[in-house]
């Protein structure tokens, strides 16, 4: 089966997520707290906040990933009853997302690869050129959720890069570091899923990536 082109997920695959600045945040929740709570049960009660706004946000009632975890912050905030602002203390969020670190291999096989390579992003847009124009990457297109108002792993974001970009689900190969979003989210539509697994994560048994890479160098062996 011919690969004509690469659909590539940006964050946790191509950069850094920004797993070490939530608990920074969260920390900050803490020290102001009047409740007795740890960083761990803040942090779940944010992510739990912010899925179910997520899982919500498609069509007309989209919402960006930035409002989405400003809103689900707040509500944490509250919950907790914390003195912080939310406005202020996500904003270390936000900086992470233009400026990520990225990862050594994700420059070597982005100069590299012959293959058209398509960002497929769920985190804002203004976020994603910013932090590709940090790292002077070179792709061939970007779609993000707000082109199609909606998030992977529903198949919008999937059908239009197809569409838009003009082929064939059998002729891209879709490479993401989530199970849920990227593997899951391409598969429905026929794409072959890369699962990028750069933490040693365990695979549930439920989920099958048609191949599993640690690092995207390994996608040469595969092309």
């Amino acid at each position: 089966m011919t690969t004509k082109a690469i659909f590539l997920d940006f964050y946790g695959t191509v950069v850094h997520e920004d797993d070490e600045i939530i608990p920074l945040i969260c920390q900050k929740i803490k020290e102001t707290s009047s409740e007795d709570c740890t960083i761990q049960e803040i942090g779940q009660y944010w992510w739990t906040s912010f899925s179910k706004m997520f899982q919500e946000s498609y069509g007309e009632n989209f919402d960006t990933q930035r409002n989405l975890g400003r809103m689900s912050l707040c509500k944490t905030i509250e919950f907790f009853k914390s003195k912080c602002m939310a406005d202020e203390i996500i904003l270390e969020q936000f900086e992470h997302w233009q400026k990520p670190d990225i990862y050594e291999d994700s420059l070597s096989f982005l100069k590299s690869c012959e293959l058209p390579i398509y960002i497929i992003s769920n985190i804002d847009t203004s976020d994603v050129m910013a932090a590709i124009r940090f790292h002077e990457l070179k792709v061939t297109g970007v779609i993000t959720s707000e082109d199609v108002r909606s998030y992977k792993p529903r198949s919008e974001i999937f059908a239009e890069a197809l569409r838009r970009y003009e082929y064939k689900n059998t002729e891209v190969l879709h490479v993401g570091d989530s199970l849920t979003s990227d593997v899951v989210g391409s598969q429905a539509m026929g794409i072959r899923a890369v699962w990028i697994n750069r933490m040693n994560k365990m695979k549930p048994e439920h989920i099958e990536p048609d191949y599993i890479i640690k690092k995207l160098s390994e996608l040469e062996g595969i092309i």
